[in-house]
């Protein structure tokens, strides 16, 4: 029951410091009327929340590793910075397109980009349904396997698909073309992140190798 207690009291600590710092970045920058932000944490707030229920439910392990994982390789710890760094430009600029007037994002583009985040949030969750070794670390897990059923017989790196779709749409949804820019370097944060990882289960994860060999696609079929 401690346990527990403390899976819960983590849980709701990083969510809320999460949700907070979010916020803030959005309205310093863009004022306490800007709708697409209320818009996109409350969206974002209650997603999360009910995934995060769903998994003290349903799989208390996995919510573990979801929330204290963190990054052994360089080359990851390099890449989480850069993309923090990417987030936080993106987050700001929106802010301040919204402030100053810079971009016009037309209210249907804005709904047609919100339904996209929430396709990629759905395959995340799906994902994470085939796969419970889908950790936020590259590293070789106990007992873990290769997947190669489901969404993962179409694509490698499904949970990056879903990552690059909810990010991606973001800066639309939060009214801004100018903080599409920056989000770029997301991107090739990704395809780094993606390289490396291939090539630590390449190494270390029996079959992985004939795994890629069956399926062609990393991020988009037909694509990469």
């Amino acid at each position: 029951m401690g346990n527990n207690k403390k899976l819960v009291l983590s849980a709701i600590i990083r969510f809320s410091i999460g949700i907070i710092v979010l916020g803030l970045f959005l309205f310093l920058s863009g004022g306490i009327r800007y709708w697409n932000a209320w818009l996109y944490l409350i969206t974002l707030a209650v997603a999360i929340f009910f995934f995060g229920l769903y998994l003290y439910i349903k799989d208390k392990e996995l919510l573990q590793k979801r929330l204290h994982s963190k990054e052994k390789e360089k080359e990851q710890k390099a890449y989480t910075f850069f993309a923090g760094l990417s987030f936080l430009a993106t987050f700001v600029i929106c802010g301040l397109d919204f402030r100053f007037g810079w971009s016009y994002v037309p209210f249907a583009v804005v709904i047609i980009t919100f339904v996209i985040m929430l396709v990629g949030f759905g395959l995340f969750v799906l994902t994470l349904t085939y796969n419970r070794f889908a950790s936020r670390t590259i590293e070789i897990q106990n007992e873990q396997k290769v997947i190669d059923t489901g969404i993962y017989a179409l694509i490698r790196h499904p949970m990056y698909t879903a990552a690059v779709l909810m990010f991606f749409s973001s800066p639309l949804v939060l009214g801004s073309y100018y903080a599409a820019i920056p989000m770029l370097l997301f991107l090739v944060g990704i395809i780094m992140r993606i390289r490396n990882e291939e090539k630590i289960l390449s190494n270390g994860l029996e079959g992985y190798t004939e795994y890629m060999k069956k399926v062609r696609y990393r991020l988009m079929p037909f694509i990469w």
